[in-house]
């Protein structure tokens, strides 16, 4: 990852960092609870690192939250 990376989280990784830290649980009860890495959520967490489209779907899921396309997300109806 370069340092632009890490400077400017996407929005997803925004998102996700925002409901981890919201949802009350410890980092390691949200990636027990959730099947990943423990390692790999304190790294994303610190900003060290990405998730994978799997792992951030796992996280989202056991966060209560669903994962949209950019054009499902900004679609306004037909």
């Amino acid at each position: 990852m370069s340092k632009k990376d890490k400077q400017n989280p996407t929005e997803l990784e925004k998102a996700l960092r925002k409901a981890i830290r919201n949802s009350g649980l410890t980092r390691y009860a949200v990636a027990k609870g959730a099947g990943v890495d423990v390692a790999a959520l304190l790294r994303f967490m610190s900003g060290q690192r990405t998730l994978t489209l799997r792992t951030a779907g796992k996280l989202a899921a056991f966060l209560g939250l669903k994962l949209l396309r950019e054009k499902e997300r900004s679609d306004d109806g037909p």
